[in-house]
């Protein structure tokens, strides 16, 4: 098992990143979701509340120069299910579930972001909370080894996770021109502390020039109940 820690320290430019899991006491399902940006317009952005999901914002709107792929709803609740990913692929999982497909059933319909020559590869992830039992599963939507032609999908899903374990994926292995793909299985990660001792530890780990935003969200297995905490670079 890896400490989240570490592995963002050693790595300067994940991009954006899913840790989900569950909370060393039990009681927790968890999800955390950082962007990071090298570029001005993608470091010119906040996380906000929307719904019982989150949205991103252009800090500035005057500096928003493409929307594109940088303003969409990264969090997102359908009934007992929550949705988290690195782009608008989030309303594709939320409305083809709405109609009874699946997760992997939804994402068939889209594949890696048109930013040539990088086509970051997007990342998913969803959580199933409803009367004390937990599970979730993750995806990856990547080139074939960086060419366009080809989608390589891959999907992970983790029924009862064990206490104090999540697993993690990010978009990119480190900086780059063009920027290097996510590779491999989610990494496997221990869950820590309490919902703020939690996105600190994240926080002061993620890269102090790139980073932007971070959001994490602990929901009651029992309940359902949620406390999220949003800290952005931004203010």
């Amino acid at each position: 098992m890896l400490s989240l820690e570490t592995e963002l320290k050693n790595n300067s430019y994940p991009g954006r990143g899913i840790v989900i899991g569950k909370s060393e006491d039990g009681k927790y399902a968890v999800t955390a979701y950082f962007i990071m940006g090298r570029s001005e317009n993608s470091r010119n952005r906040i996380f906000v509340e929307e719904g019982e999901g989150i949205r991103t914002q252009a800090f500035d709107a005057s500096k928003l120069s493409d929307p594109s792929l940088i303003i969409y709803a990264p969090v997102r609740v359908l009934g007992n299910k929550t949705i988290v990913t690195n782009g608008d692929q989030t309303d594709t999982i939320y409305e083809l579930m709405d109609k009874q497909q699946t997760f992997e059933q939804a994402l068939r319909t889209r594949e890696f972001e048109p930013d040539a020559p990088n086509y970051t590869p997007r990342i998913s992830g969803i959580m199933h909370v409803e009367h004390g039992s937990y599970n979730y599963a993750m995806s990856v939507l990547k080139s074939n080894h960086g060419s366009p032609d080809s989608c390589n999908r891959y999907t992970f899903a983790y029924e009862n996770p064990a206490k104090g374990e999540g697993h993690f994926i990010h978009t990119y292995q480190g900086d780059g021109n063009p920027l290097p793909s996510f590779e491999g299985e989610p990494k496997l990660v221990k869950i820590e502390g309490s919902l703020y001792e939690f996105a600190e530890k994240i926080w002061n780990s993620l890269n102090e020039d790139n980073k932007v935003s971070l959001f994490v969200r602990y929901i009651d297995i029992e309940t359902g109940a949620y406390e999220s905490k949003i800290i952005n670079k931004n203010r």
